[in-house]
């Protein structure tokens, strides 16, 4: 808010947040935030108690019902240890997730779904910058991930009864540096190709926005020169 100069201090952005129905914040730390300063605005007369606590009265009563006061007897969760991370429960729910978001944008002449009894001895290429770079796969908001859990599209791919080949044709998703020999070479003997492009935080992320949704450095070029 003072970056666009609505306000001029945390105080008077204090003040329009809670009048706005602002109840929280994502903060930069505890000792200098901006609702640090609602006793100051409560003592000036710029916000009221009432205000005060109607805007209070939902964070406690999600956390109620969230539990968060309950004794740890009554709360199923606070029983749980590091054993339930990346449990077989846990990975079979994320396989369900990745599944069901895919989006099929266009299928012609009903390419799609590729069955892998009909993958037997054919040769399927997957190339691209993001086809088996693990780095580029997450999001700037999601965990630390444990390589041994991540299946890039090349190592997935190659659990099915297929020829697998890959060429990255670019290592990073920026693509300055195109080798358009390796991405012709795996794609031309290839019966499937696999293309894997994107962005990536290394492109875009939070404050990091572009100019345009085209794909970045020489993507396209490859995207081209796979389809040719």
């Amino acid at each position: 808010v003072l970056g666009h100069h609505y306000t001029r201090t945390f105080l008077e952005t204090a003040v329009a947040s809670m009048n706005a129905g602002c109840n929280l914040e994502l903060s930069y730390g505890m000792r200098n935030n901006v609702f640090m300063h609602i006793p100051q605005a409560l003592a000036m007369g710029n916000i009221t108690l009432q205000m005060l606590r109607d805007r209070v009265r939902p964070l406690f009563y999600t956390r109620m019902r969230l539990g968060e006061f309950d004794p740890p007897a009554m709360n199923p969760y606070s029983t749980l240890d590091l054993s339930v991370v990346q449990s077989p429960e846990h990975r079979n729910l994320s396989l369900e997730a990745a599944v069901k978001s895919f989006v099929l944008l266009k299928n012609v002449r009903g390419t799609l779904p590729l069955h892998a009894r009909d993958l037997r001895s054919k040769r399927l290429a997957v190339v691209g910058p993001f086809a088996d770079n693990p780095r580029v796969l997450f999001g700037d908001y999601a965990p630390v991930p444990e390589p041994r859990y991540i299946y890039t599209p090349r190592r997935g791919l190659e659990t099915l009864p297929a020829n697998v080949s890959f060429a990255a044709g670019c290592r990073e998703p920026q693509c300055q540096q195109y080798s358009r020999e390796e991405v012709v070479g795996a794609a031309g003997a290839a019966d499937v190709v696999v293309v894997c492009l994107g962005t990536g935080t290394d492109v875009e992320t939070e404050a990091k926005d572009r100019s345009d949704l085209s794909l970045p450095g020489h993507q396209l070029e490859l995207l081209q020169d796979a389809v040719q």
